[in-house]
């Protein structure tokens, strides 16, 4: 990877590409750099090689770059694996991408649960059936503060989804709230008439009721 010389200085294309990152028009990387037309279409060349620019058109047919050192790279999308194992189908208004490597099932379980959205919410519950690493779960859990959490829906997923292994004693005991924690909301001002026993069980009020889980219904396999 050659560097590339601007200004007399000879820069990384990878630093130049986060110099550049986001949406650019030729004339936008002519301001942003003080160069002319000429020298600007040359360096959406060397960057187009090393995989950093990926084109398009806008209006009137105008070329529109989206610059990034991590267009190189393949992006996995969580909601494409939630989409993978969820009846419920997520749509795609943002992206979520991770680079260079396939988020685990529990990375994307932590992921789906920290969003706060009934949706996101109804759609993890799929991904139970194929924890494996407890361990990893519960250190990703931690870490975003939302153990309970995962416990409860946890326990609504044994409810619909087939085959969900059980939650191991450890993780159980660790999650389990002390007498001295307060309830939590999965959304705000929200608790559910459904899973109250749930509720009590691990301090978490849940933001589902049976009926938002008709989805599930009938899935034997």
């Amino acid at each position: 990877m050659k560097n590339i010389v601007i200004d007399n200085k000879r820069i990384n294309p990878i630093e130049l590409a986060r110099r550049l990152g986001g949406i650019s028009t030729i004339a936008m990387i002519q301001e942003r750099l003080g160069i002319d037309r000429a020298r600007a279409i040359y360096l959406i060349y060397r960057l187009r090689k090393e995989g950093f620019v990926k084109t398009n058109y806008g209006r009137d047919k105008v070329r529109v770059y989206r610059i990034s050192p991590l267009n190189a790279l393949k992006g996995i999308d969580y909601i494409d694996i939630l989409n993978k194992y969820a009846p419920v189908g997520l749509a795609k208004s943002e992206i979520y991408e991770i680079y260079g490597r396939i988020p685990s099932i529990e990375e994307t379980l932590v992921y789906a649960i920290t969003q706060k959205n009934i949706r996101f919410y109804i759609a993890c519950l799929a991904l139970f059936r194929q924890v494996r690493d407890w361990s990893e779960l519960y250190r990703l859990a931690k870490g975003k503060g939302i153990v309970r959490e995962v416990a409860a829906l946890y326990d609504i997923s044994r409810l619909v989804v087939p085959k969900v292994r059980k939650m191991p004693v450890r993780f159980k005991n660790l999650a389990l709230p002390k007498k001295t924690d307060k309830y939590k909301y999965l959304v705000n001002g929200f608790s559910s008439d459904s899973f109250q026993e749930i509720e009590k069980k691990w301090k978490v009020y849940i933001s589902l009721n049976s009926s938002d889980l008709d989805e599930y219904r009938g899935i034997h396999t």
